[in-house]
This record gives C-alpha cells, structure tokens and sequence, in this order.
C-alpha cells in the first residue's frame, strides 16, 4: 500500500493527476482533513482509502503506518522525522520526502530548521539494519497556478502597479520548478525505486533566470507596461523592519527581503541523469499561470 500525505494541497494535486493518468492499480491511503477539499480523489477512480487525522499526534501516525510498503510524504517538511520514526518502527519499505532548497540559503532562520530536521533523519537511518530506505526531493520555488504562493503573488503585483520596486535591479537568480513538473517527477520516483533509493535530488526548472527577467516575462504576458526601480537590498530590508514594527510583528518579511539578494538556482543533473527529469521552461509554464490569472480576473 502507498500511503500519501499533502495529496490535497498544491503538489499533491498534480502528483494525483499522474497517479490518475498512468492508472496507478496500487492500493493508496491518503492522509486528509475534516476541512479537506476531496473531490479530485473521489473523482479519481483509483483504489483510494481516506482517513482524518493530525499528523502531529505520533500515536495516528504509528496507527496509519499499518500495511503500508512506502509512503510519499509531501505534507510538511516539520513533519518528516516523525513520518520516517514511525516508517522504521513499522518496517516500511521506503519513505519519499518533499523538503526543500531553502536548506541552502545563507540565512540562518531560512536553512537551520531543514537542516536540523535533515540531521535529525540521517541520525535515524544510520544504522545499516534499518528497514527504510529514504528518498529526499528538495523542490526549488514552486509556481504553476493561482494556487501557488509565488509567481501568483508576482502576477498581482506586476498587473496593479505601473512603477515597481526590484531588490538590487532583480540580479538574482532563481530556478522557479513548475507544480506539474512535480508531479510528473513525484509520480516517476515512485516508479523508481532502484535507482533512486537513498538519493537526495534538487528538481528546479529549466535554468536559472533573473528576477528581473521574470517579471519582464510576466509583463509582456499580462500585455502591460510597467516600470522597474532598483531598490538596494539595504533600503528594501530596512522597510521590511518598519514594517514589522508598525504591525507588532504580525508582518515579518525581513529574511524574505533578505532573500531576494542571493541567487536561488540549484542543478538538476542528478534528476535527470537517474530518472529522466525534463522541466519545461520558465516562459512556457509562467504562460499557463498568467492565462489563469487573466481568465480569473479580467472577464
């Protein structure tokens, strides 16, 4: 049985779909909510079993774990020690984890959590008569519908406002991976257990490309003119501090301000050389978003 955490949320939604799409004959136990939205999978037609419950109670967690060979754990990167605790005390065969990229990040508050959570699971795979392999995915920064929590945020800003302030003229790199690149790269690891078992993979987009040239991207396809004011990162992190303090710390955004000054573009060799992985371009999916937008806020 293939136990699936996170298959209501934004990659789980497109990991379903090539579930659906290759007709997947396995039995799955999907993890959801009381408030879970759970039409995709009970359209699926596949052999799915739905339970509610709280990740966060180690005892569900033990009690899900039964007759499951691997689980796909996309939910949440906190959860993942628990997940693989109680995957080696079942005996389950394998365990794939969707982390993150932001485990290399130079700031502290952004890479010391991933790292410690990533320490935390080699500690308990270490002994060499440990019944779980382990997979770890780390995604870059995942775009591909108004659902996500990147480039949709960039489209709204890009279409409201004609005179736009860049982070150090928009220098940075980043490698945004599209959603449904996810899923086909989920759904093929699955599918791959030989070459991929043990291995940790960084699945970004196509190539890097300059902050600046994604929102150049992102006006030309919302058919705008928009201006674009370099802002020193210094300026822009200092703004980020008034901020937080006129709202008592209910908006914090500093180490995200921060962010956007490094570059953010990871290889995907190893993805590609072990299990095919091809992502298409920046250009071709940030397409598909900005049609969605459009349709959605311009009829």
């Amino acid at each position: 049985m293939l136990l699936i955490t996170g298959i209501t949320g934004h990659t789980g939604g497109y990991f379903l779909k090539e579930l659906i799409n290759n007709k997947y004959e396995g039995a799955i136990r999907c993890i959801v909510r009381n408030t879970s939205n759970t039409s995709s999978i009970d359209n699926s037609r596949l052999n799915i079993e739905k339970v509610v419950g709280d990740l966060d109670d180690p005892e569900f967690i033990n009690r899900i774990m039964v007759g499951v060979h691997t689980v796909m754990h996309i939910y949440n990167i906190h959860h993942s020690p628990m997940i693989v605790q109680a995957a080696i005390e079942n005996k389950i065969n394998r365990a794939i984890l969707v982390h993150t990229t932001g485990i290399y990040s130079k700031f502290k508050y952004a890479s010391e959590g991933y790292k410690i959570i990533e320490g935390k699971i080699s500690e308990l795979i270490k002994n060499p008569k440990c019944p779980t392999s382990i997979t770890i995915l780390r995604p870059t920064m995942i775009y591909g519908d108004l659902c996500d929590r990147n480039m949709s945020k960039f489209i709204k800003m890009v279409d409201k406002l004609r005179i736009m302030p860049v982070i150090n003229g928009g220098r940075s790199l980043i490698q945004p991976v599209n959603a449904r690149d996810l899923g086909v790269a989920l759904f093929t690891v699955l599918m791959s257990q030989k070459e991929t078992t043990g291995k940790v993979y960084d699945l970004s987009g196509e190539k890097p490309i300059k902050m600046i040239d994604v929102f150049k991207i992102i006006t030309k396809e919302l058919n705008l003119k928009t201006i674009y004011i370099s802002v020193p990162l210094s300026i822009g992190v200092s703004l980020a501090r008034i901020l937080k303090i006129l709202t008592l710390g209910k908006i914090d955004s500093i180490e995200r301000v921060q962010r956007m000054g490094e570059d953010r573009s990871y290889s995907h060799n190893n993805a590609t050389i072990d299990f095919g992985y091809n992502p298409m371009s920046f250009e071709k999916g940030i397409k598909i978003e900005v049609q969605e937008y459009l349709k959605k806020n311009r009829n």
